[in-house]
């Protein structure tokens, strides 16, 4: 049993327990598909490196969620195991995202598919190799999506408490689907045409927002504090107050994310510096530079924004135009400004015990971040 330590809450020891169940449940699947074909190793071994790190924040906040409800900092392993079937999930969802941005580095190593491409070079076969780099991709995240689902169910979790957890568990399946969906879509508008009204600067603020809530907010903050809470068998006021808190702050974690994906170390964050200019994607930090900038920076934004050969230069030239539009300062505010309500309602939620300080301090990682 892992204990919960309100002072790091995403302790060395947690997430050592997450990997570790993923990794024992991903030594099951390795056997099941060798006795397929030994071909399925490529599929296994991807698995398992890049469901071996990342900052397991997904896992933490259900583990949380359960700390509070459950009113005790001992998680049980059926607990655990089925909060590390969020990252399973979560990769899931990483792999089909890196496929559709074009992605070429995933912490710190070459994304699924150009690890896939490069096995088709590397037997030089028929065909093209990124497109086989690509099929390959999309399937290991469908087998992820598969298998998240089947740890969950084999947790270990009383028939209660599955029957509790399924409708949030569900809901944050489609909820991610559909955010990625609109994302997909904000990446078709012309930001530069659409921000020269009002009106337009208005549609793009606000489909923004729906993507950060249902790709981000929802599924990486709210429904893991759900299920958590569910297990514990929550109440709706409870779960209510969860909600309060868990949509501003997963709100501020993504703005960070996208100040990352711009300003970011790449050494820290595992993936090119600048990738979001280079896959032109459409955040509230890019609408608010094209908003604000006088229309001779926002045209040279614009030559810039989503062009894959993106030089050192060009980055430089664009983050310039981002900070000198004072889309860099707002991003920072809408963050301060969304942890402060989620910091509220963190306090107005008065029954949660010791888990209190240590969701405080997960909100405060999940936001004051450099990777």
């Amino acid at each position: 049993m892992v204990t919960l330590d309100a002072s790091t809450p995403v302790s060395p020891s947690f997430a050592h327990a997450v990997g570790a169940a993923i990794a024992s449940f991903l030594a099951g699947r390795r056997a099941e598909l060798a006795a397929i074909g030994p071909e399925l190793h490529a599929m296994t071994d991807r698995a398992a490196t890049f469901t071996s790190g990342g900052k397991r924040l997904r896992p933490a906040f259900c583990a949380w969620g359960y700390a509070g409800c459950a009113q005790s900092l001992d998680l049980p392993p059926a607990v655990l195991t089925a909060a590390a079937s969020l990252d399973v999930l979560h990769v899931s969802a990483l792999i089909h995202d890196d496929v559709m941005d074009a992605s070429e580095a995933r912490r710190g190593l070459p994304t699924a598919h150009r690890q896939f491409e490069a096995d088709a070079r590397a037997t030089s076969g028929r065909g093209d190799p990124g497109a086989f780099g690509r099929a390959g991709a999309i399937l290991l995240g469908d087998l992820l999506l598969v298998w998240s689902a089947e740890l969950l169910e084999n947790s270990g979790l009383s028939p209660v408490q599955l029957a509790a957890v399924r409708p949030w568990v569900q809901a944050v399946r489609t909820e991610v689907t559909a955010g990625q969906y609109l994302d997909v879509l904000a990446q078709s508008v012309d930001p530069y045409a659409r921000t020269r009204t009002a009106s337009g600067i208005a549609e793009l603020e606000a489909l923004v927002s729906r993507v950060v809530t249902y790709k981000s907010a929802c599924y990486t903050v709210e429904r893991p504090l759900h299920i958590g809470a569910a297990i514990a068998g929550a109440t709706s006021a409870q779960l209510a107050d969860f909600t309060a808190f868990g949509r501003p702050l997963g709100r501020a974690f993504q703005y960070r994310d996208d100040l990352l994906g711009v300003f970011g170390d790449a050494a820290l964050t595992g993936k090119e510096s600048g990738e979001d200019l280079r896959e032109g994607k459409l955040t509230l930090l890019a609408v608010k530079t094209f908003a604000n900038a006088p229309d001779a920076a926002a045209r040279r934004f614009a030559g810039v924004f989503g062009r894959p050969d993106l030089a050192a230069e060009d980055v430089d030239a664009a983050r310039t135009i981002i900070v000198e539009s004072g889309a860099e300062g707002f991003v920072e505010q809408a963050i301060d400004a969304e942890y402060a309500a989620a910091l509220r309602a963190l306090d107005a939620a008065d029954w949660l015990g010791d888990a209190r300080e240590g969701l405080a301090n997960l909100a405060r990682l999940a936001v004051r971040r450099a990777f």
